[in-house]
């Protein structure tokens, strides 16, 4: 029997489903001609206030990573659309993102695996990185008041912190002071940007992109 590899990998565009700890989750992939063996992982915003895997900012953080040869994943946390389970309040949502990351390493076992997350998915993201051999760490618009990002320590990887000056919902000063006590790799801030990025999407792909091609 051959070893998994990209071309077993559900790479049409359909929604899949993987087991998780409470029930199928819901999932996408991207994949590109590349081949680069790179591997990142998005997790989207709160599910209690309109977040999944369709949200633009998760788009734009797809679309900046395949651009760069990456095979992407977005997947619903549980309780969104037709992911099993219920909110769990960042628990249950860590527990999914492990068994995402476990389910594409068992297919693609060579693989670098990336993480990334736009605000309540950056806390998920991070939490997911202590500890793990991850290649480069992305987290958008952390929101550092709302969650225990405190207990978190700095990722052993390259670490990308993204935050809108103008965001209305994240306080961008405690962000960036967070970020710089922690000595991210790269802190990037957008003048002018809220929460969402509302005409920062292209500003937002290019920073993404351009780090990971460094």
């Amino acid at each position: 029997m051959s070893e998994p590899n990209d071309t077993d990998f559900p790479c049409d565009g359909a929604h899949f489903y993987i087991p998780g700890p409470a029930g199928r989750i819901e999932a996408t992939a991207n994949c590109t001609n590349d081949n680069n063996q790179h591997l990142v992982i998005i997790c989207h915003p709160h599910p209690q206030h309109g977040g999944t895997m369709q949200n633009k900012v998760v788009h734009t953080i797809d679309k900046a990573f395949s651009r760069t040869g990456a095979l992407t994943v977005r997947f619903n946390f549980r309780g969104v659309s037709s992911s099993e389970g219920q909110y769990d309040h960042a628990r249950g949502e860590l527990d999914d993102l492990m068994a995402v990351m476990d389910w594409c390493l068992q297919h693609l076992p060579t693989y670098r695996i990336s993480l990334a997350g736009f605000s309540f998915g950056a806390y998920i993201a991070m939490q997911a990185a202590q500890g793990s051999a991850l290649l480069q760490l992305v987290t958008v618009a952390p929101p550092v008041d709302m969650f225990d990002f405190a207990s978190l320590a700095k990722p052993d990887s390259p670490w990308l912190v993204i935050q809108g000056e103008a965001d209305e919902i994240v306080d961008s000063h405690r962000v960036l002071q967070w970020a710089q006590q922690l000595a991210a790799t790269d802190i990037v801030s957008l003048p002018a940007t809220g929460h969402f990025f509302h005409g920062k999407l292209n500003a937002l792909q290019q920073v993404i992109e351009e780090h990971a091609r460094r």
